[in-house]
């Protein structure tokens, strides 16, 4: 139980808050709250692939490890629509972002300090054209869930998230995700 004159002392500051004009409130809040790096990923999966299924994986510099099709939102955009657009850039597999569903968790906090919100996509994997550019990313292929490629830190520990690769089991499920 909070003690009166402490509930009345905040319920004060609210109220003064609230007088002040919006940009001065976005301002303090930016000041106040931890700020986060946002990223969109997508888990693609191969349509055709027999269980326990393919993901979309790709190479990138320095290239020792495999990650998944992912970067940093762009100011204002949608996650949804980074997705996508990082999909494309990063493999040229183009889907509509309305073909990208939420995964479970859809968003994943890391301790680091960033933000992936995370959607999943299914193309069968015969007829999807994957395309890279050689800089950004040395490769993309499918690879089979029960034998995974060496993943970067990160892309493991995220994978684990949904119950995929080395660290499957080790991360909790969030309260109320698929299983």
């Amino acid at each position: 139980m909070i003690p009166r004159s402490r509930a009345t002392g905040r319920a004060f500051a609210y109220q003064l808050f609230y007088r002040l004009p919006v940009p001065l409130r976005r301002r303090l809040v930016r000041l106040a709250v931890p700020k986060y790096i946002v990223g969109a990923v997508t888990l693609v999966r191969d349509a055709e692939a027999a269980a326990p299924g393919r993901l979309l994986l790709l190479r990138q510099p320095p290239g020792h490890s495999w990650t998944l099709p992912a970067g940093l939102l762009q100011r204002g955009e949608a996650p949804v629509v980074g997705a996508a657009r990082e999909l494309f850039e990063e493999s040229g597999v183009r889907l509509a972002p309305e073909r990208l569903r939420p995964a479970v968790p859809n968003a994943v906090v890391h301790p680091k300090g960033w933000v992936d919100v995370v959607f999943e996509a299914e193309v069968p994997g015969s007829t999807t054209e994957l395309k890279v550019d050689g800089a950004e990313v040395f490769e993309a292929a499918w690879h089979p869930l029960d034998d995974l490629p060496r993943l970067s830190r990160a892309t493991a520990n995220l994978l684990g998230y949904y119950g995929i690769g080395p660290r499957a089991g080790e991360v909790p499920p969030p309260a109320g995700a698929r299983s």
